[in-house]
């Protein structure tokens, strides 16, 4: 019996001398950097562009997590924050997020001409299947902020079984009444467009308990270069339709609604919880520090307030 002697080609590693590069690290430096600042895409959709950043790549064996932010935000202002946490850190490597800006809230959007005709939320709604599509994803798990909960749950309906699941924080699914619609005619004579989306971000007590960082908002939102834009999705949002919610027939995949102690939609997430299916549903009031200990219950789980931190207690 003979053996087949077969070349086996041997490479000796030496040590890297001082100064040389190394190109393991580069690429990992390079991969980090990737991450960190992601990948911007216009996407085309049946309403005009989307601005969509991905972070990771798009591996499409997982849902990937996709936000949209709320009024006066952008998906950088209103989600760099939660997923620099430490605790954030595995969901990161493990899953692709893409956050998606409202159309002309992206940092840099060109300003939108006099008597444009701004999407509606259900049409904003409607553009998100095409960013599944360019990127191949065939479900998402869902993290929406007060008006971007609003537009995911109108995805949500509308295709069920792209979602996986959703994580709807200070959402308000019903439309403004009469009342509410006059008293935000003479909010708009009284109020400059910064200060209603403050009145919208945050509740009196949250603004006397956290000035530093309603300033910083105040600031950003008064001296963006797109205020038209804004204001155009903040009206769109105040002029949004009711979300027809039942325990039976709405959302077929498991849901959590975030609600900040004290935030001005405090009332609409208790009742929109109320009309959800219990089995399905998880609560979770977001409330501040305090020496007391926490009040315990089934459905709700209590942490520190969002967004400025998310460390339990």
């Amino acid at each position: 019996m003979t053996t087949e002697m077969q070349d086996i080609a041997i490479t000796e590693e030496k040590p890297l001398l001082p100064g040389q590069p190394n190109p393991a690290k580069d690429a990992e430096a390079a991969a980090r950097i990737l991450l960190d600042q992601g990948q911007e895409h216009s996407i085309e959709t049946p309403h005009g562009l989307l601005h969509v950043t991905l972070h990771g790549t798009s591996n499409t064996r997982r849902p990937a997590i996709l936000t949209f932010h709320d009024v006066g935000l952008d998906s950088k202002s209103c989600f760099s924050p939660l997923f620099k946490f430490e605790e954030m850190q595995e969901i990161v490597k493990n899953f692709t997020l893409v956050h998606i800006d409202a159309p002309g809230q992206d940092e840099g959007a060109a300003t939108y001409p006099m008597g444009y005709q701004y999407p509606s939320m259900e049409q904003i709604a409607e553009m998100i299947p095409a960013v599944l599509t360019y990127f191949n994803f065939r479900t998402v798990i869902g993290v929406g902020v007060g008006a971007g909960a609003y537009i995911l749950s109108r995805f949500t309906m509308a295709h069920p079984d792209s979602v996986e699941g959703l994580v709807l924080i200070n959402i308000d699914p019903q439309a403004r009444g009469w009342m509410d619609w006059a008293a935000q005619k003479i909010t708009t004579l009284t109020s400059s467009l910064t200060e209603q989306i403050l009145s919208h971000l945050f509740s009196q007590e949250e603004m006397s308990a956290n000035a530093d960082l309603v300033k910083s908002h105040r600031d950003r939102i008064s001296k963006a270069p797109n205020l038209i834009n804004i204001e155009l999705f903040w009206r769109g949002y105040n002029s949004r339709r009711d979300l027809i919610i039942d325990r039976t027939s709405n959302f077929k995949c498991p849901v959590m609604l975030v609600v900040g102690d004290q935030a001005p939609y405090e009332e609409a997430a208790v009742e929109c919880n109320s009309k959800l299916d219990p089995t399905t549903t998880s609560f979770l009031k977001v409330l501040k520090l305090s020496s007391s200990p926490p009040h315990s219950s089934k459905q709700t789980t209590h942490t520190s307030h969002f967004p400025q931190t998310f460390s339990c207690y």
